[in-house]
């Protein structure tokens, strides 16, 4: 069994939390709870021929106001990247996080949500910018914490990642 560190990165309110109970937990909530400083969760998993325990670290959302401490980016493995489909600026926000924590681990797998796609209707993220992502070699992958729709697929993923497989 070995461990990795992940972290969910995103703005604020795009749902990072909601995903990290969903995959954990398998609840969803729609009461709004902002994290304060960082939210740890563990969850073990097997990716490919190899058990995995992931150590999720849940860290605040980034906004105009406050900045990321790159100090709780260090160690990790991987990177959850979150936007909320519903609000095209927490695009950029979540593309900005990841150069910066690129910056800081420039060898840890990462991967793309763009959550809140049970609200379709209200989609403000094009495809276009989704496939600009994709042809530059990025896994994106569109979530519901809501429904739990590739919530499951978009931490495997990244778990596989990590180990290689």
């Amino acid at each position: 069994m070995i461990q990795k560190k992940i972290c969910l990165l995103g703005g604020f309110g795009v749902g990072k939390t909601s995903l990290v109970s969903r995959y954990v937990r398998s609840i969803f909530s729609d009461k709004y709870l902002t994290t304060v400083g960082v939210k740890i969760d563990k969850k073990s998993v097997r990716a490919g021929d190899t058990d995995v325990d992931l150590v999720i670290w849940d860290i605040y959302g980034q906004d105009d106001y406050q900045k990321i401490q790159t100090s709780y980016l260090r160690g990790a493995s991987g990177f959850l990247i979150v936007a909320d489909g519903t609000r095209r600026a927490t695009l950029d926000t979540a593309l900005a996080l990841r150069d910066t924590a690129r910056a800081v681990s420039p060898d840890a797998a990462f991967t793309m949500v763009i959550n809140k796609v049970d609200l379709a209707k209200d989609w403000e993220v094009p495809d276009t910018l989704i496939d600009i992502l994709v042809l530059r070699g990025w896994r994106v992958l569109k979530t519901s914490a809501k429904t739990g729709a590739e919530v499951e697929h978009a931490f495997l993923t990244l778990a596989e990642s990590m180990v290689g497989t």
